[in-house]
C-alpha cells in the first residue's frame, strides 16, 4: 500500500498543533467540555477524520514517526511516581486491591463476552480474545502480538486485522466515554472534591498564583532533572527485569523508581528543593499527557475500521454497554460511592476499553474540572500498567486454549 511516512520533528509539532486545534473546538463545541472529553481527544480524532478522508481519495496511507511521543510517554508516569506520597500509598493499599480484583473480574467478563459474540457469529472461538482483552485492554501492542498466533491456530486470516481495528476503536470509545461517565456520576451524586487544591497531573482552570511555587525556567529544569534521574534508574531496573524473563513497559519501572525517589530524597537531603506536587512538574506531566495523546488519536488509521465487520462490530457494542453496566452498577458502587469513584470509574473506562494513558487523560479533564483525586492518579496506573499486563497474559493463554 502506498504511503507516506511523517518524520518524528514533524509529528510532534503537529502533535502541538492537535492539541491547540483540541482546545479551539472544545470551546466552540459546548457539548466537548461539558463532558470532560480531553482536548487531544477532540483534536486527534479531527485529524484522523482528515488522514482517512485523504487516504480515500488518494490510496495513500499516512504514517506517523512516533519516536517522541514514547519519550514523553515514559516521562509522563515519571512525573506520576515522582507525585506519590507512601502516605497516599497505605491509605490506598485496599482501594489498591478493590481495583485489582475488580479489574481481574472484568478482564475475565470481557473475554465471556468476546466469546458468546463471536460464537454468535459463528467466527473461530480463540478469536474471542481480539475482541476481548486482547484488544481492548491489551491494546494495539497486544493485539498486534496473539494476532498472528490465532490466524495460524485458527486459518483464520483475517485474525491480526481484526485486532488492530478492534483496538482502535477501543481507544477512541476509550477516549470518549469516560469523561460522560464521571459527568453523570458527579452531577447525580451531587459528588465534590475533598482534597487540597495540590497539583497532580494538570493545573486547575481556574489556578491562582501562589508565590511560594512559582513556575520558571529553574523549577521546570529543576523537575526535568528528577524525571530524567528517575527514567535513567528506572531504565537500569528494566534491563534488569528483562534479564530475569519478565516482558515489562520501561515506563513501570520509572513510576516505581520515581516513587522511591520522592519517598527518601526530601527526608535524607531536607536541604533541597524537591519538585514533587509542584506546579511545574504538574506542568511537565500535563505538557507530555498532552501531546502524547494527541500524537497517539491523530495517528488512528480509521481506515482499518472498516474491515471490521458488522458482526464484529456488533460484539464491540455489547463490550461497550457491559463496560458502562458493569461501571455503573457495580465498578463505582464498590469504589466507595464517592467523589473519587468518580474519578476512577473514568480511569477504569479508558483503561479497560483503551489504554492506561488514555486512562489518566480522562480522569485528568475529570479532576481539572471537579477538583483533585490524586490517590486515584497513583492507585490506576500500578493496577493499569503492571499487574493487567501480567495477568492478561495468562487469561488470554486460558480462552485462546478453549
Amino acid at each position: 500500500m502506498p504511503e507516506i511516512i511523517v518524520p518524528a520533528f514533524i509529528s510532534v509539532t503537529l502533535g502541538f498543533v492537535v492539541f491547540f486545534l483540541g482546545a479551539f473546538l472544545t470551546r466552540k463545541i459546548v457539548v466537548l467540555g461539558d463532558y470532560n472529553i480531553p482536548e487531544p481527544v477532540s483534536g486527534g480524532l479531527a485529524v484522523a477524520l482528515l488522514t482517512w478522508g485523504f487516504f480515500a481519495i488518494t490510496g495513500q496511507q499516512i504514517t506517523f514517526d512516533l519516536e517522541v511521543r514514547d519519550y514523553l510517554l515514559v516521562v509522563f508516569f515519571a512525573t506520576i511516581g515522582l507525585n506519590a506520597q507512601i502516605a497516599d500509598l497505605f491509605k490506598g493499599g485496599r482501594l489498591l486491591l478493590l481495583l485489582l480484583g475488580l479489574t481481574l473480574a472484568f478482564m475475565v467478563l470481557q473475554n465471556v463476552v468476546g466469546l458468546l459474540g463471536v460464537t454468535l457469529f459463528g467466527l473461530p472461538a480463540a478469536t474471542s480474545v481480539l475482541v476481548g482483552s486482547a484488544s481492548l485492554i491489551g491494546g494495539h501492542g497486544t493485539a498486534i502480538a496473539w494476532g498472528p498466533q490465532i490466524e495460524e491456530l485458527t486459518r483464520f486470516g483475517a485474525a491480526p486485522e481484526m485486532g488492530v481495528a478492534a483496538a482502535t476503536l477501543g481507544l477512541i470509545l476509550a477516549a470518549v466515554l469516560g469523561g460522560p461517565i464521571a459527568k453523570r456520576l458527579i452531577d447525580r451524586n451531587s459528588l465534590q472534591s475533598d482534597q487540597a487544591d495540590e497539583p497532580i497531573v494538570g493545573l486547575e482552570f481556574d489556578d491562582k498564583e501562589n508565590p511560594d511555587d512559582l513556575i520558571n525556567h529553574v523549577s521546570l529544569m529543576r523537575g526535568m532533572l528528577a524525571v530524567h534521574v528517575a527514567i535513567l534508574l528506572g531504565y537500569i531496573v528494566h534491563l534488569g527485569i528483562i534479564e530475569a524473563g519478565v516482558k515489562l513497559p520501561l515506563f513501570v519501572p520509572c513510576l516505581l523508581v520515581g516513587i522511591v525517589m520522592s519517598n527518601t530524597i526530601p527526608y535524607l537531603m531536607p536541604s533541597i528543593t524537591w519538585p514533587a506536587r509542584t506546579k511545574s512538574l504538574a506542568v511537565i506531566s500535563d505538557y507530555c499527557l498532552s501531546v502524547f495523546l494527541a500524537m497517539s488519536l491523530m495517528s488512528l488509521q480509521l481506515w482499518t475500521l472498516a474491515e471490521l465487520g458488522g458482526p464484529i462490530l456488533a460484539v464491540l457494542v455489547l463490550q461497550v454497554v457491559m463496560t458502562v453496566a458493569f461501571i455503573l452498577l457495580i465498578f463505582f458502587r464498590l469504589m466507595g460511592s464517592n467523589y473519587q469513584g468518580a474519578v476512577l470509574s473514568a480511569g477504569f473506562a479508558g483503561f479497560t476499553l483503551g489504554a492506561t494513558p488514555t486512562a489518566i487523560a480522562n480522569m485528568s479533564s475529570v479532576t481539572k474540572r471537579y477538583g483533585p483525586a490524586p490517590l486515584a492518579f497513583i492507585v490506576l496506573p500500578l493496577v493499569s500498567a503492571f499487574f493487567v499486563d501480567l495477568a492478561n497474559a495468562v487469561i488470554i493463554q486460558f480462552f485462546v486454549n478453549l
